[in-house]
């Protein structure tokens, strides 16, 4: 199965094993995002993205600057207690040699705390940079970040996923779990902003976009 296979299977897991009433509080935020159309207020392919300094999970401040490789992939996930974002990160471990073949560089981004963002690396056996973004300062400059309604907040609390501890902070906010793919100009080639977070990037549309752009016109 590829990632949106798996994604999927884990979806209709849930489904089946979760208590309607708990389930229906679940989709009604996700419901409420694509409403809303939030992606819409995401930056786009053809915009350049901005610069960031971020700290990585050894708290060293990594900048956009750092990675010169022809494409840079980011991918931006809600935190290492988040089932889906794991296995994004983990299929994203998985093509990591393919990239640095297309002279691509790969990086994570979400609004956990350094130490957090540690455990999610080494619990997923990451080698490629997981960057921590406070207060998700830098997810709001790209449109990502919502609030999380107070109803899926007790219910996360209920499941014992503490995402205020997660996060270092009472904000309740999270980041679209978007995937973007620039060129070394920092343009945006191809983006990927679901609002709804049990859907991810296929791993193997990354390859294949480089891949094109690769090839000489």
């Amino acid at each position: 199965m590829n990632l949106s296979q798996t994604l999927a299977a884990k979806k209709a897991a849930t489904a089946q094993n979760l208590p309607a009433e708990k389930l229906a509080i679940m989709e009604k935020s996700t419901n409420s995002l694509k409403e809303a159309k939030l992606s819409s207020n995401a930056i786009q392919t053809g915009e350049t993205l901005p610069a960031f300094k971020l700290p990585d999970a050894t708290e060293n401040e990594v900048s956009l600057d750092h990675f010169s490789n022809d494409y840079l992939v980011i991918s931006f996930y809600r935190g290492g207690w988040c089932p889906y974002c794991n296995m994004e990160l983990k299929a994203l471990q998985n093509i990591l040699p393919e990239l640095k073949k297309l002279n691509t560089d790969l990086i994570a981004i979400s609004p956990e705390t350094p130490d957090h963002s540690l455990t999610t690396s080494e619990k997923n056996e990451l080698s490629f940079s997981v960057l921590s973004d406070i207060d998700n300062k830098y997810a709001k400059k790209l449109g990502l970040v919502f609030q999380m309604p107070e109803d899926l907040r007790a219910l996360y609390h209920s499941f014992n996923l503490n995402v205020d501890a997660h996060n270092g902070n009472k904000d309740y906010e999270l980041p679209m779990p978007a995937t973007f793919i620039v060129n070394k100009k920092r343009e945006v080639i191809y983006s990927f902003v679901p609002e709804d977070y049990t859907e991810r990037l296929d791993p193997e549309v990354i390859l294949e976009v480089i891949k094109k752009q690769s090839i000489p016109a």
